[in-house]
């Protein structure tokens, strides 16, 4: 992972927070893939979630952000998203074949855009838009709804916000001309590239 600026701190409890989801919760969903532990898989969802949802408010509030920071976080996304995917499909077949579109959705919106911008720019892309901050904050509760409870309407929901962040992450990286992190979304980056008068 290069994109480390100069004075740039890697160590830091933000940091750590996103790197947890790369070395300690992936690996350990994996493991309840491989072992059938059914019954702990939620809870380090929900923990790999919970640390999604603070690691960037914490690098802000205390001054942490970085671009190593947002790099980290693409990387620990993908790995995390990868191992959830693996392992639902493991545990829970059946649910995956029921509702099979949903989860295909939700796994190509991460999957895609994060191509895409490695072939374009040669390196994960960091946006964290706006929308992919609404998907994730809808597939992590639809997720647990469809494990804990067997209600499948929210997971849904989450595939089609999902689709729409991923088609706007596709299509900011087609109209920046360098990577960029931390973009609020679309329209952010068409309204800077207007010419000023």
């Amino acid at each position: 992972m290069n994109g480390v600026a100069p004075g740039e701190r890697r160590i830091t409890l933000a940091n750590a927070l996103t790197a947890f989801r790369l070395v300690v919760a992936a690996p350990l969903m994996l493991a309840c893939a491989a072992e059938g532990w059914r019954e702990a898989f939620p809870w380090i969802l929900l923990a790999s979630f919970a640390s999604d949802a603070v690691d960037g408010t914490v690098a802000r509030l205390t001054g942490q952000a970085s671009r190593f920071g947002a790099m980290l976080d693409s990387w620990a996304d993908v790995v995390a998203y990868c191992a959830i995917a693996i392992t639902v499909a493991v545990l829970w077949p059946g649910l995956v074949r029921e509702e099979w579109l949903a989860f295909a959705i939700i796994v190509a919106s991460f999957l895609v855009p994060s191509a895409i911008g490695l072939l374009r720019f040669g390196r994960f892309t960091s946006y964290h838009t706006l929308l992919v901050k609404l998907a994730v904050a809808t597939i992590a509760p639809a997720l647990l709804l469809l494990l804990w409870a067997d209600i499948t309407w929210p997971l849904r929901v989450a595939a089609a916000v999902a689709a729409l962040a991923a088609l706007e992450e596709i299509a900011i990286t087609c109209v920046l001309d360098a990577p960029r992190s931390n973009v609020r979304g679309l329209y952010t980056v068409l309204r800077a590239r207007r010419p000023t008068r």
